[in-house]
């Protein structure tokens, strides 16, 4: 009988995860404003978080994109700022934790990163409101090492429409055309996380470079607007991008959705933000949990959505981001960091080959990354394609 579960993490440690989206940073911010005494990730940190090194290690994690969200009730230069503040925080955790942490701003780091046995740490900014409307702070996030940006988050912005805010431009504006070809210019990948799927459509017509979706899954197997239409993953092979599906129970299993609008409202009803993962916000989470028992989902949900999404746009285009400590809520098996393992196990019950497994879990990822590359030294290279100074007000009026 095959061992499913030492198997797996043999292939781990042969081809680790890439995780698109780990949102630790955010967490850190608001339960310790950064304090990182006393949230030492070199220790357990289950009672706080769902990440740390030993489970990060346990869970075959070869390379992490750190969130650097800030939410959307920060606007302007303060959204600016607190992203800054994002990015400064990674750097301290880089800078803390050497031997298990290593700066990556190229695919190439990623694998020297893994010859090293350390953890890849790059970073992606969620939500375009990041930047302010500004191409110049665009560039700016991506020289301080920003690999990618999810266009939106959950509400709209004046240049695209988010997937979970009424439709106000439709898609992408003019200038948010310009954002995308910027990103391609300067070597940042799109990210098509949380945008509506006008959005989503929009910018694989613009983009010259592969796409990821850094968190997200199929709206096929759950018909949620966060997840990616079929017509969408179908256009992945033609672009070269990258679908990374996420563990999110309100996501992956249909009826989590109505359990969440009731857990959300709750949170809204004693003055906290659905997003709060602050202790006090945690603690009424877990309260409305035990009034009402919430729908479980498995490693098996999550393997359903990939099983779909390889189906309509092939093993080359998948992969893996978990948005931990950016959830209350986990599925079953895998409740932090250390449970990818569990996921893998699942995949090779379903006869997903160990060549499969590797392209999802290491090697799509790095592919992505290294065309995003390409692209841009191509561009770069193009003496007529300067960096933008656009305007939203000379494009969008």
């Amino acid at each position: 009988m095959t061992d499913h579960a030492a198997f797996a993490r043999e292939l781990l440690a042969a081809h680790p995860v890439v995780d698109g989206h780990n949102d630790l940073p955010w967490a850190l911010r608001e339960q310790v404003r950064y304090d990182l005494g006393r949230r030492d990730i070199a220790t357990d940190q289950s009672a706080h978080l769902h990440t740390d090194i030993p489970r990060l290690r346990a869970g075959g994690v070869g390379a992490q994109f750190w969130s650097v969200y800030v939410r959307t009730d920060l606007t302007g230069d303060a959204a600016v700022s607190a992203t800054l503040e994002q990015i400064d925080v990674v750097g301290q955790l880089i800078e803390r934790y050497p031997a298990d942490l290593r700066r990556a701003l190229t695919a190439d780091d990623l694998e020297t990163a893994r010859g090293e046995g350390r953890i890849a740490s790059l970073m992606g900014a969620e939500g375009g409101h990041s930047i302010n409307c500004s191409l110049a702070t665009l560039r700016a996030l991506h020289a301080l090492g920003v690999r990618y940006m999810t266009l939106t988050h959950n509400d709209n912005i004046p240049w695209a429409d988010s997937a979970t805010d009424e439709p106000r431009a439709h898609g992408l504006t003019r200038f948010g055309e310009e954002v995308v070809a910027e990103m391609n210019r300067a070597g940042m990948l799109v990210d098509l996380s949380h945008v509506s799927a006008a959005t989503m459509r929009d910018a694989l017509r613009i983009t010259e470079a592969p796409v990821i979706f850094s968190h997200s899954s199929s709206r096929a197997v759950c018909n949620h607007p966060r997840n990616i239409p079929d017509d969408v993953l179908e256009r992945l092979p033609g672009n070269g991008g990258v679908a990374m599906v996420t563990f999110v129970p309100k996501f992956i299993l249909p009826a989590a959705i109505e359990w969440t609008q009731g857990a959300d409202a709750n949170m809204r009803a004693n003055g906290l933000h659905p997003l709060d993962t602050t202790e006090a916000g945690l603690k009424v989470q877990r309260a409305y949990e035990e009034a009402h028992p919430r729908p479980v989902a498995t490693a098996a949900t999550v393997a359903d959505h990939l099983d779909h999404m390889r189906e309509v746009a092939g093993v080359d285009h998948v992969g893996i981001g978990g948005d931990y400590d950016g959830t209350a809520f986990t599925p079953s098996g895998l409740d932090d960091v250390s449970g990818y393992p569990n996921l893998v196990a699942e995949l090779l019950r379903r006869r997903w080959s160990p060549a499969d497994i590797a392209k999802l879990t290491w090697h799509n990822a790095v592919r992505v990354l290294r065309s995003a590359e390409e692209v841009a030294r191509g561009i770069q290279d193009d003496p007529r394609r300067t960096p933008s100074n656009a305007t939203i007000e000379e494009l969008d009026t």
